[in-house]
């Protein structure tokens, strides 16, 4: 670590600080702020494998990975080279490419039923134009999400449950108009029997349910037994579309998905993160009969400059191709769950009361007794002890989402080194 005089200014400061000047909070993401833990957010300089080093020269191993997209780890030569041998050739043209080609035909050849993919940029414009797409095919107006997930900024999926469950959403952000929250309906996570109940009133107003099969941003959370069943089953019944968000979990947790892995067969599926290799690129991926419906197919419109960009779509190609010729998926969940062991058995060592769940490559330590299943649950987490937790786990250099409500992520690049340092670690901060 290098040395640094007592009066001279961490360098990541300084740069926070020019940025605040710049740019709202200083950052262009919000939970990058580190307003859930305090202090002044690392400026990362570069990543190499399962590490970053920030603006200071200090090294970490890093659980962020990007919040996803980075599952072989950070600059890996097969998706740097990709990268280079595409940029060389022009970095956008506003015309169809072969790379959109290839990256689609792994999508489509990965999952079930897919037929069609249209590439966006973001995660937020996937879920925006399957709910388009969804109110266009039913014509219906109503969207159905549950407490604790996550699909973009979309004024649509900014609603906020009102004074019941069943009730009209309300604005969860100004500038989301009433109205539009109050054509969003939110239900708790892994309850069947409360969207059972809502279904027998109102299925039949309902465009589309959106469900992130595995929860991944109220922390790690899987479905319970029968959950994704039962919304397949609802959804069928009421006429609605299942709308699977695999922004997360797509090709994370198995080639393909969650669906390809639980066996469940989504109407649309929205995909991001591991499909760009780092790279900004999302994807909505459904059957011709629905995806036909957008413009030029169809009437319902959806457009943008850097969709499918040549850059991107090579990055994502060669990240995908990596997985498909050497599928890391047991290996991964293998890795998982060794940690997640070492952080239980650091907590209880330390007398802490901590509840770690692993899905494959993600992970949340979530302070407070489980079972961890929904929101009320994860929200039960004490979050002054997470933010010392985090703080004392970066000084001993492991770097953690900056929040108590997001994942861990793992790659190919963490190994048997880096998970034995983040438990030796997690025993020392799990006593701060």
């Amino acid at each position: 670590m290098p040395a640094r005089s007592r009066l001279e200014v961490p360098r990541s400061e300084a740069l926070h600080a020019e940025g605040r000047g710049l740019m709202p909070g200083g950052v262009s993401s919000p939970v990058r702020a580190y307003k859930a833990v305090g202090g002044t957010p690392l400026t990362i300089v570069s990543g190499s494998r399962a590490r970053v080093t920030d603006a200071d020269g200090h090294s970490y191993v890093d659980y962020v990975g990007a919040y996803g997209p980075l599952i072989l780890g950070h600059a890996p030569l097969a998706v740097v080279e990709a990268i280079r041998n595409a940029a060389v050739r022009g970095t956008a043209y506003g015309a169809p490419t072969e790379g959109e080609i290839r990256l689609a035909r792994l999508i489509a050849s990965a999952l079930p039923g897919v037929e069609r993919v249209r590439f966006v940029v973001s995660g937020t414009e996937a879920a925006m134009t399957a709910a388009r797409l969804a109110r266009a095919a039913t014509s219906r107006e109503r969207i159905v999400a549950f407490e604790g997930g996550y699909h973009g900024h979309a004024d649509s999926f900014l609603a906020k449950a009102g004074s019941g469950m069943l009730t009209l959403g309300i604005p969860a952000s100004p500038g989301v108009t009433t109205a539009t929250a109050g054509l969003t309906t939110l239900l708790p996570y892994n309850d069947a029997a409360r969207l059972r109940e809502f279904g027998r009133t109102r299925g039949r107003e309902v465009a589309a349910v959106f469900v992130e099969p595995v929860a991944g941003n109220m922390g790690c959370i899987p479905p319970e037994p029968g959950f994704l069943e039962a919304l397949r089953e609802e959804t069928s019944r009421w006429g609605a579309l299942l709308v699977l968000d695999e922004v997360i979990t797509g090709f994370r947790l198995a080639w393909g998905g969650w669906q390809v892995r639980a066996g469940i067969r989504p109407d649309l599926t929205l995909l991001g993160k591991v499909i760009g290799g780092g790279l900004p690129i999302a994807a909505v991926a459904g059957p011709a009969a629905l995806m036909d419906r957008l413009a030029p197919e169809g009437p319902v419109y959806q457009a943008g400059t850097l969709s499918g960009n040549p850059i991107a779509t090579a990055a994502g190609t060669a990240t995908l191709e990596a997985l498909r010729g050497a599928p890391p998926y047991e290996k991964l969940e293998a890795r998982g769950r060794a940690l997640a062991e070492g952080l239980r058995e650091a907590a209880a060592g330390a007398g802490v009361e901590a509840t770690v769940v692993q899905v494959g490559s993600l992970l949340t330590v979530f302070f407070c007794p489980g079972p961890v299943r929904d929101l009320p649950s994860a929200s039960r987490s004490d979050r002054a002890r997470f933010a010392r937790f985090f703080h004392a786990m970066r000084e001993r250099g492991v770097l953690l989402p900056p929040s108590p409500m997001e994942c861990w992520f793992l790659s190919t690049a963490h190994g048997d080194t880096e998970i034995g340092e983040t438990i030796a670690a997690a025993r020392e901060a799990f006593k701060v």
